[in-house]
């Protein structure tokens, strides 16, 4: 039978048996000799305040449930405390400006009874 294309043959072509890998340890380097003592460089870092917290607490025996909540409720803390913080910004600054509105406005207006009334508001700030 004559094999119109080189993928007539339904059969598998046999193959070689691959011989396994065989990983040989390389011999270790002699050890260096050095004329000085070599200098030794060492750069030492200061972890972030919330890993620092949470280093402690594990290194105290504080069990992971309670570092987790550190992790995951530290920041949320430190998020609500800012936006509070933000909005009494806001309101403080919004007080200030409409006493002076206030207080700028009653003395442009009023006349002399009203730099009394601001001087009286004043005082009794």
């Amino acid at each position: 039978m004559t094999r119109r294309y080189q993928f007539d043959n339904p059969l598998p072509a046999p193959r070689q048996p691959q011989q396994p890998i065989v990983y040989q340890t390389e011999p270790l380097t002699a050890p260096t000799v050095y004329d000085q003592q070599p200098v030794t460089i060492q750069h030492i870092h200061q972890a972030p305040p919330d890993r620092t917290v949470q280093r402690v607490a594990l290194g105290a025996g504080v069990g992971s449930g309670a570092v987790a909540g550190a992790v995951y409720f530290g920041p949320l803390l430190v998020a609500a405390l800012s936006s509070m913080a933000i909005s009494l910004a806001v309101v403080a600054l919004v007080v200030v400006v409409s006493a002076w509105g206030v207080v700028t406005v009653v003395r442009s207006i009023g006349g002399p009874d009203g730099k009394a009334a601001a001087k009286t508001l004043r005082r009794n700030r």
